[in-house]
């Protein structure tokens, strides 16, 4: 599967002709502005995530291509306000890559990745002067994603523990908070929720620090439970079994065959 540059070259500015004539006679893509794509940008990002996590390689391919289309798409509506072209894009992020590797188009040296990851945050921060350091983490972002990336740039200004084995210490001690609040007689929802929030980023924190993403992690738990909650869902209706009507003893057994399959 050898494609040389200048075919590539050639779909790329097919592409781009293809935005130029939808944006001018398509009644829908001619309304589509900045905000509207925003939530469709979402979307597509999420369904590369699902092909990325179900290794299905011609789905992130397909994937790839729709947000590759939602890029061009800006550009137009950018181009169109002249605030920004597709080349000011491209350009923009030409310089950015080499600005912030310096070990490749410098002379700086690196001992490994870990020192790259720190070059990476210190060169970021010298340029956006006024800006601190979790200042670029997007506010949107779900909360289990911000927080390893809150831990993780943290991480790349040296804010983190000694050992790794230490953060268990902050884990018990966490658990210990919120065990504490749920014993106390005027339980408070509000305390409660927070305790929690501190276990979570324990827990994220640890997941990071032994090299674990936590949403793929959890993701992986997910699609575990529905696969045996399924098993458990078929089996018994073969049985003309109500869930609803069964114990949770009956129901292990099925939800144990599941474990085994």
């Amino acid at each position: 599967m050898n494609t040389n540059r200048e075919e590539t070259l050639q779909s790329f500015n097919r592409l781009l002709d293809i935005m130029d004539e939808l944006r001018e006679k398509c009644p829908w893509d001619r309304e589509q502005t900045i905000k509207s794509l925003r939530t469709l940008t979402i979307e597509e990002t999420y369904e590369l995530a699902d092909a990325i996590l179900d290794e299905d390689l011609p789905g992130i391919s397909e994937e790839l291509g729709d947000i590759l289309l939602h890029i061009v798409f800006y550009a137009k509506i950018g181009q169109e306000k002249e605030a920004f072209t597709m080349k000011d894009v491209i350009d923009g992020i030409n310089k950015k890559l080499v600005y912030r590797h310096p070990h490749i188009f410098g002379d700086v040296t690196v001992a490994g990745a870990r020192e790259v990851e720190q070059n990476w945050e210190k060169i970021k921060l010298t340029e956006q002067q006024g800006k601190t350091v979790l200042g670029g983490i997007p506010a949107s972002l779900p909360a289990m994603i911000k927080a390893y990336r809150i831990q993780d740039k943290a991480r790349g200004v040296g804010f983190d523990w000694d050992h790794r084995d230490q953060v268990w210490d902050k884990v018990k001690e966490e658990i210990g908070e919120l065990m504490t609040e749920l014993n106390t007689p005027d339980i408070s929802e509000e305390r409660v929720e927070a305790e929690f929030g501190d276990v979570i980023f324990s827990l994220i924190n640890a997941a990071r620090l032994y090299q674990v993403n936590p949403e793929n992690a959890l993701e992986r738990t997910n699609l575990k439970f529905i696969h045996r909650f399924n098993y458990l869902e078929q089996e018994t209706n073969k049985l003309g079994l109500n869930l609803r009507d069964m114990t949770v003893e009956e129901m292990d057994q099925y939800w144990n065959e599941a474990k085994n399959l």
